[in-house]
């Protein structure tokens, strides 16, 4: 299983952190971020992890900025991507688990490395449902269309 981790400059830390937790887990970390603490521009990143994870060279992917919104919306530009941003477990465990989400991300500046390791478990350890669920993905996946 691979995922495809991207960050701005903001988040170099972090990244590094869920890198070796994620790789510890025994998923394989494609590297789409920076490694420079100078100012850069995150849609950047959150374009390639998208495009990692539509191509499916990546199974999913996480995406790290100061609040994590800027890269999410970024990642959520590319048709087939579905993000979610999470400051606290419960939501990532619900987006997986309901709406299928393939990219995670959550923001540096506003959460700590362990509530982010967390984050990073529950949007992992659990799967998508389906059932009731499968007609509002779909519905989800049909706007792109339009």
């Amino acid at each position: 299983m691979k995922i495809a981790i991207g960050n701005d400059h903001s988040a170099v830390e972090m990244k590094n952190i869920i890198r070796k937790y994620v790789e510890e887990k025994g998923y394989e970390v494609i590297d789409l971020g920076t490694n420079a603490n100078e100012s850069c521009d995150y849609p950047i990143y959150g374009e390639m992890v998208g495009r990692a994870v539509a191509s499916k060279e990546a199974d999913y992917g996480i995406t790290i900025c100061g609040t994590g919104i800027g890269i999410g919306i970024a990642a959520g530009k590319v048709k087939g991507v579905r993000v979610c941003t999470c400051s606290e477990p419960y939501s990532a465990r619900l987006s997986r688990m309901h709406n299928n989400t393939n990219v995670l991300s959550f923001g540096a500046r506003v959460v700590g490395v362990e509530m982010a390791k967390m984050i990073v478990d529950e949007w992992l350890d659990n799967t998508y449902e389906g059932g009731r669920h499968e007609r509002r993905v779909a519905q989800l996946m049909e706007i792109e269309e339009r």
